[in-house]
């Protein structure tokens, strides 16, 4: 729990937010910003009942041979009691050789083999361009296909990996993780059920998995066969029939790899007067005029997507070339206009012109992406042919788009937080587009984005002209994770976001973003690094001389000594709150005195508790806050319980859980109808009348996924069995 402000929160006016041109996107435009820019946003897919996963991708081309690798899957994975109950294959190859396809071939031919669902993971998209894809945010997507509400997935790993064998043990379910680098990383996401099989792709051998019982298939370029049924598809049989030579002399040149097939058949099908011996004379020669690039051993390769590229219009090839500059893993018309600076026609024509030429794929939830050697090729071009400040410009652009979205969903979340930043003038008289009709929930567009947001953020990052934006889009974007954990993008975000504010020397932002960050690094175990950073926030907040960051500081340093020293915690949640009564935020010395109360609970002074918490509830109520007033009353009722005083106590966590109930935070229901369980029970009432709260409980935890959903069970099987 951040402390909040009233309205938008202070702020602190360091710098202007000025730029020009036009933002563009399909679905929902939400008004123009000044100097012209008009943003139109991409509703995230629409949040409803957990349904089985079906993730894996859908093949996007007729599928060629493979067929002895095919029946090696099948042969390898029967159902067979002497075997492992765990099938395991890591597959390997070059880039664009066609891993993918496979797995998405053999996903969709026996897809009754796993009743229980499909589940993807891309390291690749976890990656964001860095080495070392963090496992526990795999880990956590895992979970969440496999319905864990983001409430209940753990912070640590190895608790996060227990949980997913536990929600895989009776399941029959193919896990398949595509581009992955690291061996442990793919054993820690292992399925427990048995029948379910759990695929790798990589592009090197990671021969360690051999040792964890993994079959090791090395998939190959496609043969001359193959290759030449690709082209037949893609350019007719007719044309590769009329010159075998120079189709087989293409499949070479395009060294079997399918994604280079691809390029080189579109040309052919749509350049009339292009045959296949010109195609194969003008590949034999592009690697000559490639040297200079940097693709190593994929240079050849290169070849196909520099011909394709030479055929693009001028405003396609720059478009192409912009792209290619794009840091992040996926976009959509919106965000290409965007980059690009084109109008929403022109931006449509040059996404055809490349989907056409087969230099771009079109991704199920709309989206669009380039294969990672595409994506290479694209951005050689951009270094060769664009002015060097073309980069920088671009990487301007979409951090304030991203900016200006991210801090409209932010407020949207919740607008009485407190934020450091002005933004005023860059949302000025924009319509929130995430309150429109059929606008999209902020937390899902959120989430559906958050891996492009940090990789603008990254990119930002290393632009000199951008810390002001790197740190107010942190800011901002820390709302999704205090609902979604994804902890190793957090902390990145607030590390990236903490460095920016010191560089543009906003000693209120950095205290903000630096005491935010105890957050993650607590939940990671970090607790010395938690605790420097909190020092440093502290020092940062007494020379901006804000009263109200100064009481942030102060609450998120009781939250740390609430571990191990409750005397300290108590003197930090005493000083937030006299702060923020000074300030006048009186909503933040509200928040102040819950912890407060809940640190003197915990205490065993629980007489001044009741006195703490109920001026908090007195104040939140007064605010208008019934969510986080019924929290304080959930806590009024627990300390009545430590006081002996039940009818007190069941009265407040009765109260308490309806209103939660009514709020939709179930989440915080179950906790008090848990409490409100233990205190009956304490008090000597029937199990009749304790175990419908439970049984309540339990049917909210399990609808959620959370691991007290096998704890309430058992405890439920342990009364009925006692009665």
């Amino acid at each position: 729990m951040t402390t909040p402000s009233s309205g938008d929160g202070p702020r602190h006016t360091d710098s202007r937010n000025d730029f020009s041109g036009t933002s563009h996107g399909p679905v929902v435009q939400a008004a123009a910003i000044h100097g012209g820019i008009t943003f139109h946003v991409q509703p995230a897919a629409p949040v409803g009942e957990w349904a089985v996963p079906d993730e894996i991708p859908p093949l996007t081309v007729r599928f060629r041979n493979r067929d002895r690798m095919l029946d090696l899957l099948d042969g390898s994975f029967v159902r067979d009691p002497d075997r492992a109950s765990v099938g395991f294959a890591a597959m390997y190859g070059l880039p664009g050789v066609g891993k993918t396809t496979l797995v998405s071939r053999w996903a969709e031919k026996g897809r009754e083999r796993f009743p229980d669902g499909q589940i993807y993971v891309d390291f690749a998209a976890l990656r964001g361009g860095t080495a070392g894809a963090d496992v526990s945010e795999a880990a956590w997507c895992c979970l969440k296909s496999l319905g864990v509400d983001a409430a209940y997935i753990p912070t640590a790993l190895a608790d996060r990996t227990r949980l997913l064998r536990t929600r895989t043990a009776g399941k029959r379910l193919l896990v398949f993780l595509d581009n992955i680098t690291d061996p442990s990383h793919a054993v820690a996401l292992l399925p427990k059920g048995r029948g379910s099989v759990l695929l790798v792709a990589s592009g090197s051998r990671l021969g360690e998995l051999a040792l964890d019982g993994a079959l090791m298939m090395h998939v190959e370029p496609l043969d001359r066969e193959s290759g030449l049924e690709v082209l037949a598809d893609r350019c007719g049989a007719g044309t590769v029939a009329a010159d075998p030579d120079a189709a087989d002399e293409v499949v070479r040149l395009c060294g079997g790899l399918p994604v280079a097939l691809h390029v080189a058949a579109a040309r052919l099908a749509t350049e009339s007067r292009l045959t296949l011996a010109g195609l194969a004379a003008e590949l034999a020669d592009e690697p000559r005029r490639l040297a200079g690039m940097s693709l190593g051993k994929d240079r050849s390769v290169a070849a196909a997507f520099d011909l394709a590229y030479r055929e693009l219009t001028p405003e396609a090839a720059r478009f192409y070339r912009l792209m290619g500059w794009y840091p992040g893993a996926a976009f959509d018309t919106g965000v290409a206009a965007v980059a690009t600076g084109l109008d929403p026609q022109r931006t449509a024509d040059a996404l055809d012109a490349l989907t056409a030429a087969c230099l771009l794929e079109e991704t199920p939830d709309g989206r669009f992406r380039f294969h990672d050697l595409v994506r290479l090729h694209a951005a050689e071009r951009a270094m060769e042919e664009e002015a060097p400040a073309e980069r920088p410009a671009l990487v301007r652009r979409v951090t304030l788009h991203y900016l200006a979205l991210t801090a409209l969903a932010d407020r949207a979340v919740r607008l009485d937080r407190l934020r450091i930043a002005d933004l005023g003038q860059l949302l000025a008289d924009v319509p929130d587009p995430f309150t429109v009709p059929d606008g999209p929930a902020p937390l899902a567009w959120l989430e559906a984005e958050h891996r492009n947001i940090l990789g603008v953020l990254r990119a930002a990052a290393r632009e000199e002209e951008l810390h002001t934006e790197v740190w107010q889009l942190a800011e901002a974007f820390t709302v999704l994770f205090f609902h979604h954990r994804h902890l190793g993008d957090w902390r990145e975000s607030l590390e990236l976001g903490a460095a920016a504010a010191a560089e543009a020397l906003v000693p209120a932002a950095e205290a903000r973003l630096r005491s935010l960050l105890s957050r993650p690094l607590m939940d990671l175990g970090e607790y010395e690094a938690a605790r420097r950073e909190l020092d440093t926030a502290e020092a940062c907040a007494e020379v901006a001389d804000h009263l109200v960051v100064r009481a942030s500081v102060q609450e998120f340093s009781g939250r740390y000594w609430d571990r191990t020293d409750p005397a300290r915690a108590m003197e930090a949640y005493r000083s937030a709150l006299d702060l923020s009564t000074a300030a006048g935020e009186l909503r933040g010395a509200a928040i102040a005195s819950y912890f407060l109360g809940c640190a003197q609970d915990a205490a065993g002074e629980h007489r001044a508790a009741l006195d703490t918490l109920r001026d908090a509830h007195q104040q939140l109520t007064a605010r208008e806050d019934p969510r986080m007033a019924a929290r304080v009353r959930m806590a009024i009722g627990i300390a009545h319980g430590h006081l002996g005083e039940s009818r007190d106590a069941i009265a407040e966590l009765s109260a308490a859980a309806e209103i939660l109930r009514a709020e939709k935070a179930t989440h915080y229901e179950a906790q008090a109808l848990v409490a409100l369980a233990d205190i009956l029970e304490g008090s000597g009432s029937a199990p009749r009348d304790v175990r419908p709260h439970l049984e309540h409980a339990l049917k909210i935890y399990e609808a959620g996924g959370s691991p007290r959903a096998e704890e309430l069970r058992e405890r439920l099987e342990e009364e009925s069995g006692a009665g």
